[in-house]
């Protein structure tokens, strides 16, 4: 099992419900505070620690251990490097992602598309921009798998984004989306401005991680804006109040696992 925070991390409880035995508890991540590097060919920014950026407060969210947003520019990409045990959860949102693998699998993912690889006990891969002019941008997660040595698997599925609400994208059986090995649901989807949507977690032990990609949400009277994030947990459900049109990705993962 592992911790949700390093001892110095700074995270809140709703003191409305302080007298409770397990009053709701979040913390705040600002996009000007994630971590950024910028190669030329990549423009990225970490939301938890990766490469050369390390911050102790941010090592990971419950079983989420990565919350990249990056950009490629045209024809370029990261070559083939291994991986293991992990699950690998790839979303563009503008361009094409071509991928290989050591599976053997070869294929382009484009915006309105999530693909997921589990590493299991070990696979190698490479993502390039498609387009030799074009930028693609997308956000790569990864998420500890619920079980170590899993034979590697590839999926990748369409989805219709959903202009009012919220579309599962991830979750743990496949019955919406790619399936994951482990008890997570990703979602993405809009909410107009005045919209209010309280999102359920999938019983206790489970935690929501919120990025708003555009627009301004306010959560436990937080108000977060483009490309800051929240994580909620000891909550049997998450409100959401939309100050303004918004994009946003949801990431349910187990606290512990």
């Amino acid at each position: 099992m592992l911790c949700l925070f390093s001892p110095d991390s700074e995270y809140h409880f709703d003191s409305m419900n302080a007298g409770l035995e397990s009053p709701v508890q979040f913390v705040v991540h600002h996009a000007k505070d994630r971590g950024h590097a910028d190669h030329g060919w990549l423009n990225t920014h970490h939301s938890f620690s990766f490469a050369g950026w390390h911050d102790p407060a941010k090592m990971h969210f419950g079983a989420m251990r990565v919350l990249n947003d990056d950009v490629v520019s045209g024809g370029g990409g990261f070559g083939m490097h291994p991986h293991d045990n992990m699950e690998i959860v790839s979303i563009p949102t503008q361009g094409a992602l071509e991928h290989k693998d050591s599976m053997g699998n070869s294929s382009v993912i484009r915006t309105g598309d999530v693909q997921i690889m589990s590493a299991g006990t070990g696979v190698r891969h490479s993502e390039f921009n498609h387009s030799a002019s074009e930028e693609v941008a997308f956000f790569q997660i990864w998420i500890y798998p619920s079980e170590q040595g899993l034979e590697p698997r590839y999926d990748q599925e369409p989805y219709e984004p959903n202009s009012n609400g919220l579309t599962c994208i991830v979750s743990p059986d496949g019955a919406e989306g790619v399936r994951i090995h482990q008890r997570s649901w990703l979602y993405t989807g809009q909410l107009e401005a005045g919209e209010k949507l309280s999102q359920p977690l999938h019983g206790a032990g489970q935690g929501l991680y919120v990025m708003v990609l555009d627009g301004a949400v306010t959560i436990e009277g937080q108000l977060l804006e483009r490309r800051d994030a929240m994580g909620i947990w000891d909550a049997e459900s998450v409100e959401l109040d939309a100050n303004s049109s918004c994009s946003l990705l949801l990431i349910e993962v187990p606290m512990q696992w």
